[in-house]
């Protein structure tokens, strides 16, 4: 019988502390408010009362972007569950070899949607993990569920460096609001940098070799639970009796609906390029879906299926606003910002602003709104001292996608589909932490000298 592995040892103290310490995200999320009020009031000229006012206007900030993700997530998993992507991810479980292998492409399968879509790599993720841990089943083989969900969610770590990130999708679109500054910086230098690519691969190379090395003796092992393999069951679709039921069923209504939303992406493409943003990939996620789907009421049932991955972020999205609002209307961010830059050279301003963006991204999980409110400063220091703006960009994205492994928040829509607690894996995304510390910072320290 194979033995434990021989990264193992450290991390089953992490294991153990997460799995009786960790609070709940919700938890987490009221000590991160209790906070973020005790640094705006200890570090900024603010009062309690203007405290207070910043963070319940914030509460609203980010609901159209809220909408925007639970879709998100909504039409993703409904795709995923769709006879035909399900095969595909059948097929896919079906070639690792052994158990070690299972964990490695889990992580590996997640990383490379991740890197396409944040949104793709969080549901195929949590899917490809729920398909190996059936295989496994079926191979008798004593995989650990919450390592194995784990390895999907250390793929999430290269989200922002990836095609949909939001920081340098930002910085390369023409008449954002840091152009007079910094001007248009192309993808080409941000996302498709070779430095950046070769950092996404050996990041990603360094998850599958650490994740199975984590694995618990067999006999410790927790394997996946009936009921959540029975979650995903095929829908049964109702007998086609009457016409309303023969319409509920009929392929060709939810095909030809499919096929509107598709022409509508195909003028997008023409007209726009190659260029992405999140409502296009819910465009093309919802197009996919009713393409695919045998017919509306089982695209219906798919997205009523998919819906409850979706309650934690509509309770907790709108008071991490909120803490947004407290932190941007006080000063705060400006003042962490300010802080990182004032000790800052041309050389080490980017691993400042990695290890900045590593800190606000606990407060402020979304990406896209922390570049509003961090990004700013710093390209205002690079300015200041010569550095190379798209390397600054991407310094911040490194930091949010890195404090991601120790920040629920996106753990969440994960977790719902995989079906665990987030106590249950933390311990081991604390290990994936440490490992993005030493890549992503000695990348963001070294190529300032060689570009």
């Amino acid at each position: 019988m194979k033995q434990s592995g021989f990264l193992n040892r450290i991390a089953r103290p992490f294991v153990a502390i997460a799995e009786r310490h960790y609070p709940d995200p919700f938890i987490f999320l009221i000590f991160l408010t209790a906070g973020a009020f005790f640094l705006a009031l200890t570090l900024t000229e603010t009062t309690l009362t203007e405290a207070a006012w910043a963070w319940g206007g914030g509460l609203s900030l980010l609901l159209a972007f809220m909408t925007q993700i639970c879709l998100t997530l909504i039409a993703g998993h409904a795709l995923a569950h769709t006879d035909f992507i399900q095969r595909l991810l059948e097929k896919a479980a079906q070639l690792p070899r052994s158990e070690v292998q299972c964990y490695a492409w889990a992580a590996l399968i997640s990383g490379t949607c991740t890197f396409v879509s944040w949104a793709l790599g969080l549901v195929a993720g949590a899917l490809i993990a729920k398909q190996l841990a059936k295989v496994g089943e079926e191979r008798q083989w004593r995989l650990h569920y919450p390592l194995l969900v784990a390895s999907a969610y250390s793929g999430f770590i290269v989200w922002h460096m990836g095609y949909s990130g939001s920081a340098p999708l930002f910085v390369a679109t023409d008449g954002h609001a840091l152009q007079n500054l910094v001007g248009i910086i192309p993808v080409s230098g941000t996302i498709f940098a070779p430095w950046n690519i070769l950092t996404a691969a050996i990041i990603l190379i360094a998850i599958a070799l650490v994740c199975p090395h984590m694995r618990p003796d067999p006999d410790e092992a927790i394997v996946v639970s009936q009921d959540t393999l029975d979650h995903d069951k095929p829908v049964d679709l109702s007998p086609s009796n009457g016409v309303a039921a023969r319409m509920n069923n009929a392929r060709p209504l939810s095909f030809f609906l499919g096929a509107a939303v598709l022409a509508y992406l195909t003028l997008w493409f023409a007209r726009e390029g190659l260029s992405l943003n999140l409502n296009i990939v819910n465009w093309s996620f919802l197009a996919a879906g009713l393409l695919l789907a045998r017919s509306p009421s089982h695209y219906a049932t798919l997205i009523a299926r998919a819906i409850h991955t979706t309650a934690p972020i509509l309770l907790q999205f709108p008071f991490y606003a909120a803490i947004m609002g407290l932190m941007t209307d006080t000063g705060l961010v400006s003042v962490i910002s300010n802080w990182f830059t004032g000790f800052a050279t041309q050389g080490t301003l980017p691993l400042w602003g990695f290890l900045s963006g590593g800190l606000i991204n606990l407060f402020i999980p979304s990406g896209g709104a922390q570049w509003v409110v961090q990004g700013p400063v710093f390209l205002q220091a690079a300015s200041d001292l010569g550095t190379d703006p798209a390397l600054v960009v991407m310094s911040i994205a490194y930091g949010d996608q890195w404090s991601n492994m120790i920040q629920p928040f996106w753990a969440m829509p994960l977790l719902a589909i995989a079906g665990l607690h987030l106590r249950e894996i933390m311990g081991y995304t604390f290990i994936i932490f440490i490992v993005g510390f030493v890549i992503f910072g000695t990348t963001i320290s070294l190529v300032p000298y060689f570009s």
